[in-house]
């Protein structure tokens, strides 16, 4: 009889399905029972997770998007337990069962909450492929892939299923560092409370739910944030009431529309590669070790925040107390337009909840709308469609200032009154001497693709730069390292954009690094240079006469591009080092107060070894130094990326043609390396 009954049951289930989703295959259906998690015992809600990620990537126009979080499908494998009403009654015996593997990990699992159940449903077997698939999603402090469907040459890899167990695991982390710090108390679980921001991508939506349900599932308080940016996620565990234990923001930053990604963060700053490298290895042993891809049931939603408003509460109070405006403390803006091109991101929220409370004109601002689709440019402070854009919105509108910040917002750009664009080095250079004025003698450092002009202009300002690796959490790392060693450092910056003070928790905050720029133009009309603009603060900055960026693509099986590359720029140093390109010597920090200086130990502590670089200046007898060759290992895209810059006409001609023929072919780089673009480069 419970043999029948329970066979009637299925069969009500699939014809459920069959309504409520498309399937278009079932070539057989096994059912497993993980062990390892309690079954509430009162009946749940029905949900569909039944999409395939086809259908997913097509769905962001669809009506997946408006419905309820416990109704939204977000899984590209059918969970059909998930619709059985769980009870007291045993569970039917014709079902195979499945203990989970044992596993040797740093940190341990912790119990769902009430509100969530993990079930097990599985049709085909995970390949060693799918779980190196998940460590491959590392990318450097983040985690990045495809998320849709209608990227050339690239398929989903960032799916639902992936971002669960990636979720689950840093709500595990967490948990355990917590517990570790004996926060917990002796013999209680700490309530560990994490939140969820997003920017504006299409995938925002379904993979929301999956984070949701990973760090449910790891035991975990959620709070969904909605629309945000970066550095508000980070300083949603930094500002009261909220100051959560972690947070986690959705985005890829810049990249296209099919990607996406996610950031960490805890109170103590955003995670290093080593520790994303960790919840990653312990990510791909749960998806080997689980038969269900997606498994979450919620019955409940996560809570829904509005941090936004306060994140911008305290941008504005931070202009009104340092401006300390005579005459007009509410509003020390007005007077000032101000143009902001929000590249259809994150950043709109800038406009209206910063700038025009403040008393600011902001008529003419871009693209202030989300749009996932970005439709008008790449929200990036380093596109030249952005920034002439913004430059022509500037000129025509008499503006003061423009402003161009990148998805997240944790970069950002600006062109002066003039509609000279500031961004790359001339933006480091405007917020050295801004900081230099507020702390004489201060460190700055910055990622090695700066220019030996810049060195120059932090020198000639009293301060003293640090050259580092290329990668924004490298840069900032080192910085916190130098504080810590009695270095006073108060600027790390990188010339993509990313910007952090000591005075703002060592966070890259776009907008904030805006507010300052705001702070220091308002500050010069008060005292009486009204025919100055902020860009008169860099007049005398020299720009390299030339500069060049080339790729060359690493010709390997995926698994293999990270050992690849890294062989190719240990080469490249090895050659240097023994004198094959005459000329040519590792480079090194200059005028740092360093002591073990920063380009010659480049894989140095603390930074992870997420991806190898070395830069060497170039000299002759004839012109002396006059140029700089910087080899990198991308941790986007496989391919090996080389930064060339000259002070004299051709010379980058000159150093390129000696990295092909004197380095790349005679090293049997070629045959690792794509060398088309610097053969197209130099003519041949």
């Amino acid at each position: 009889m419970a043999m029948v009954f329970n066979g009637f049951r299925l069969l009500i289930t699939l014809l459920i399905i069959s309504e409520l989703a498309p399937i278009t295959y079932i070539s057989s259906l096994k059912i497993k029972r993980n062990f390892d998690r309690p079954i509430p015992q009162e009946p749940s809600v029905l949900t569909r997770s039944c999409y395939s990620q086809k259908s997913m990537a097509s769905a962001s126009a669809s009506a997946y998007c408006k419905l309820p979080y416990k109704f939204r499908p977000y899984s590209d494998h059918l969970n059909v337990l998930s619709l059985f009403p769980y009870s007291n009654k045993p569970f039917p015996t014709h079902i195979s069962v499945r203990f989970p593997l044992s596993l040797r990990r740093s940190f341990h699992a912790s119990k769902p909450p009430p509100s969530a159940v993990s079930t097990n449903y599985s049709a085909e077997a995970v390949t060693d492929e799918e779980t190196d698939g998940i460590r491959r999603l590392q990318n450097g402090s983040d985690v990045r892939g495809v998320a849709l469907e209608g990227e050339k040459g690239r398929s989903v890899d960032l799916t639902p299923a992936a971002v669960e167990a990636i979720a689950e695991s840093f709500g595990e982390w967490v948990i355990s560092n917590i517990e570790q710090d004996g926060q917990g108390g002796a013999g209680t679980r700490p309530v560990v409370r994490v939140s969820l921001g997003r920017d504006p991508r299409l995938s925002g939506s379904t993979l929301s739910v999956a984070v949701f349900a990973g760090l449910s599932r790891a035991g975990c308080m959620v709070f969904d944030m909605g629309l945000a940016t970066t550095p508000a996620c980070f300083l949603s565990t930094q500002l009261r009431p909220f100051s959560y234990d972690a947070s986690i923001m959705m985005t890829a930053s810049h990249l296209p529309y099919t990607r996406n990604g996610l950031k960490f963060f805890t109170r103590r700053g955003g995670l290093t590669s080593p520790e994303v490298e960790e919840i990653c290895g312990e990510a791909a042993k749960k998806y080997a070790n689980r038969s269900t891809k997606v498994s979450m049931l919620l019955t409940t939603p996560p809570k829904k925040v509005d941090f936004m408003s306060a994140y911008s509460r305290h941008l504005r109070d931070i202009i009104k107390e340092r401006v300390n405006h005579p005459t007009s403390y509410d509003t020390p803006l007005q007077g000032f337009q101000i143009i902001v091109n929000a590249g259809n991101g994150s950043g709109g929220f800038f406009t209206w909840d910063v700038l025009d409370k403040l008393g600011a004109d902001t008529f003419g601002s871009l693209h202030l709308n989300p749009d996932g689709m970005f439709p008008n440019h790449i929200p990036n402070p380093e596109d030249r469609t952005a920034m002439s854009l913004t430059r022509a919105a500037v000129l025509e509108n008499s503006a003061d200032l423009g402003i161009v910040f990148d998805t997240d917002v944790d970069r950002s750009g600006v062109v002066d009154s003039k509609g000279n664009p500031i961004n790359g080095d001339r933006l480091i250079a405007l917020m050295s001497a801004i900081v230099l004025k507020e702390h004489p003698g201060s460190t700055i450092v910055t990622d090695a693709r700066t220019s030996m002009a810049l060195t120059k202009f932090i020198n000639d300002r009293g301060g003293h730069h640090c050259l580092y690796r290329v990668g924004y959490r490298n840069v900032i790392d080192k910085g916190v390292q130098l504080n810590k060693d009695g270095i006073d450092t108060h600027l790390m910056m990188e010339t993509s954009g990313h910007g952090a003070l000591k005075e703002n928790y060592f966070l890259d905050d776009g907008a904030y690094m805006a507010v300052k720029i705001i702070i220091e133009m308002v500050k010069m009309k008060l005292a009486g240079l009204k025919e100055e603009d902020i860009g008169s603060l860099i007049e005398d900055l020299e720009e390299p006469l030339e500069s060049v960026e080339l790729r060359m693509n690493i010709v390997c099986e995926p698994r293999y591009v990270k050992a690849k590359g890294a062989e190719a720029v240990e080469t490249f140093r090895k050659y240097i080092e023994n004198g094959k390109l005459e000329g040519w010597e590792l480079d090194a920090c200059g005028d740092c107060s360093v002591s073990d200086g920063c380009l010659v130990e480049l894989n140095d502590s603390p930074a992870a070894i997420d991806a190898y670089m070395y830069r060497a200046r170039v000299s002759d007898g004839v012109n002396g130094q006059y140029g700089w060759v910087h080899l990198r290992q991308s941790i986007h895209n496989p391919n090996i990326a080389v930064n060339i810059q000259s002070t004299v006409p051709g010379g980058c001609l000159l150093m390129a043609r000696a990295l092909r023929d004197s380095f790349l072919i005679p090293g049997g780089m070629d045959r690792t390396l794509d060398v088309v673009q610097i053969n197209k480069y130099l003519g041949s």
